[in-house]
């Protein structure tokens, strides 16, 4: 947690590059191995940490006063009025709990780190720095193609390592209320990781983003205050054990997965993060794969077993299912392949938030799984879209037909991020099969239903694209490659844990978390994945290793024959053209379908937006009314 903050913090000052460039490296390096350690060190045990001193509370306090300082300077500034008033109405609120109540209150671990936060760890320490070797030379050649813009990188790379450390503090905490600090620096460094380009939209998408996540500060906040006063507790242990043994924890459990879906950009928030797309490259794989959505989603597979069976866990399953379904569909007319990204980071986070919200041991464990398989695939498919708009200057699905021979290396790179995604024996699949057969047995057909016909939207909008990238029309010359040494690095380590978890994920299971949801059910729980199934996905695995090599061959080996095509003309030769019946010539050119008029995106958002607001809408006054 501290060391993030101290790379940070050499990056704010530093202006050279090659000293700038040397301490990310290090940096990522240490950062990724001290998870690693870590998770050798605490694998099979529980690892509790109790700070005595008040002072430690008393400087979070302080710095949380701080950051709503900031925030109002920020909102007044930009006349953005509903940010300070949303900062005003939680700050405040914390403050005085934290005088009058919060002091008196006994904890016994701030911090605990079990399998889960071991997981997440890694997913921060490993991706996360990654990501920020990536940035080292995205930034450069961000700022060659736009000079309009003024170069603060290294803003930008402190930025990230902020975020990084504000991610440890969420899945180590245990004391809510350093949780909830943690919370608030991660909206406060997404808001200025988004308007880092200080253009208009940049500055209004980040002011979104910050909206929307401030409202989930207050639902945070109250639950707070709620669980203080009167449970007396501030663990987030002690809370989840109370719920397990019959106390009626209904209220704040609504209110932190509230927090969660915001931040999880659930529908009716998800606009936040599909603005998220205007800042660079680098903090939109963050943003999507190893931070800020990944804590809303961990917070709600946290509380996942106090929802089950509930109106709390109902409310989660109906808004992650409503958003899986959505989203996907909004994926299909999608040729921004960010916004795509976008739009299918924000369907899988629904479908993690649903298990969530079934709680079943079989749905936990397959929420686990999709957001380890998601943080890795997501970050590798962001960062080659950086990498191919930086070397063909577009990301627009339609432009990267045919990358298989014009740039064979980034064609790997995203034919493995797409395969992981959707195709067996990659892990989204697995744990896509092992959501289902949880959410049928818990006799909820609406979600059942979200799932079936989600997922076929991913199988199309999935294809689609991959069907772009090893098409080949003609003969295409190959373009000059101008990936640079840090990026390679980056990309192939993404790939090769990608492939590597294909491998691994019976392991993750058998001996991380089926023992995680033993210590949390209390029993002996049946192995979700049978002897079987998982004999099956080791055999498809040689699938997984022959796409590549399969690729390689089709670029470098084969003698390439290219046979003339029937155009309904007189072809031309090359396959690319053909002169009508009327003599003219006229370009042929193939292209996907994206339904743009079936499933309009603003449609479907104001579908989305309606029936999930109306579903917290309900289950909010309920829960506040008194009513639960």
């Amino acid at each position: 947690m501290l060391f993030p903050l101290l790379a940070a913090g050499l990056l704010a000052i530093v202006r050279n590059g090659k000293l700038q460039g040397f301490i990310v490296r290090v940096s990522a390096l240490l950062i990724a191995s001290g998870s690693i350690l870590l998770a050798v060190q605490t694998f099979g045990g529980r690892l509790s940490i109790r700070v005595e001193s008040e002072w430690l509370s008393y400087g979070m306090l302080a710095l949380d006063i701080a950051m709503s300082v900031l925030i109002v300077v920020f909102a007044i500034r930009r006349r953005k009025p509903m940010a300070a008033i949303l900062t005003l109405i939680q700050t405040p609120l914390l403050i005085w709990f934290e005088l009058s109540n919060g002091h008196g209150i006994v904890i016994a671990a701030d911090m605990a780190i079990d399998r889960l936060a071991i997981l997440m760890a890694l997913i921060i320490g490993v991706v996360g720095s990654l990501i920020c070797v990536y940035t080292i030379p995205y930034m450069k050649e961000y700022h060659h193609h736009h000079p309009e813009f003024k170069d603060r990188t290294p803003f930008f790379l402190a930025m990230l390592f902020v975020f990084l450390s504000a991610m440890f503090g969420i899945v180590f905490s245990n004391n809510l209320v350093w949780m909830y600090f943690f919370w608030e620096v991660t909206t406060l460094c997404s808001f200025l990781l988004i308007g880092y380009t200080q253009k208009k939209e940049a500055v209004d998408n980040a002011f979104r983003a910050l909206v929307m996540n401030l409202a989930g500060g207050v639902g945070f906040a109250a639950a707070v205050v709620y669980v203080g006063m009167n449970l007396h507790t501030m663990e987030l242990s002690a809370l989840i054990e109370m719920g397990l043994k019959g106390t009626i924890v209904i209220v704040p459990a609504v209110l932190l997965a509230f927090a969660g879906l915001v931040k999880a950009a659930q529908m009716p928030f998800s606009s936040w993060l599909l603005g998220a797309m205007v800042a660079p490259t680098p903090s939109s794989a963050l943003l999507h794969s190893s931070t800020m959505v990944k804590a809303g989603v961990f917070l709600i597979i946290r509380l996942a077993p106090i929802l089950s069976g509930n109106i709390a866990g109902l409310m989660v399953a109906m808004v992650g299912g409503i958003t899986f379904l959505l989203a996907s569909l909004a994926a299909i007319s999608q040729t921004d392949a960010k916004k795509l990204l976008a739009w299918s980071t924000v369907a899988n986070l629904g479908l993690i938030v649903a298990c969530g919200g079934i709680g079943t041991y079989e749905a936990v464990w397959a929420g686990i799984l999709l957001i380890i398989f998601h943080a890795v695939s997501k970050s590798l498919l962001f960062l080659s879209v950086g990498t191919v708009e930086h070397n063909i200057g577009s990301r627009d699905i339609e432009d990267m037909h045919g990358m298989v021979t014009k740039l064979p290396e980034m064609a790997v790179m995203l034919t493995i991020g797409i395969a992981a995604m959707f195709l067996a024996p990659f892990g989204m699949l697995i744990s896509k099969w092992a959501a289902l057969r949880a959410f049928i047995d818990s006799d909820n057909v609406l979600i059942v239903m979200a799932l079936v016909f989600g997922s076929a939207a991913t199988l199309f909008y999935w294809t689609k694209w991959l069907g772009k990238i090893v098409a080949v029309l003609g003969r295409s010359a190959r373009l000059e490659n101008h990936i640079k040494k840090d990026e390679w690095v980056s990309l192939g380590f993404h790939a090769a844990i990608a492939v590597g978890l294909c491998f691994l994920f019976p392991v993750i299971s058998n001996r991380v978390i089926e023992p995680y949801l033993e210590g949390f059910y209390g029993t002996q729980i049946q192995s979700v994945l049978s002897a079987g199934n998982t004999n099956l996905v080791l055999m498809m695995l040689g699938m997984v290793l022959l796409m590549p090599i399969a690729m390689y061959v089709y670029v470098h080996l084969q003698d390439e024959k290219i046979l003339t095509a029937y155009m309904s003309g007189v072809n031309q030769g090359d396959n690319r053209g053909f002169t009508d019946s009327f003599g003219k010539p006229k370009d042929m050119y193939l292209a996907n379908w994206y339904m743009d008029k079936y499933l309009n995106e603003k449609t479907l958002s104001m579908i989305g937006i309606a029936a999930s607001a109306t579903t917290l809408a309900v289950v909010l006054m309920m829960a506040l009314g008194g009513a639960l």
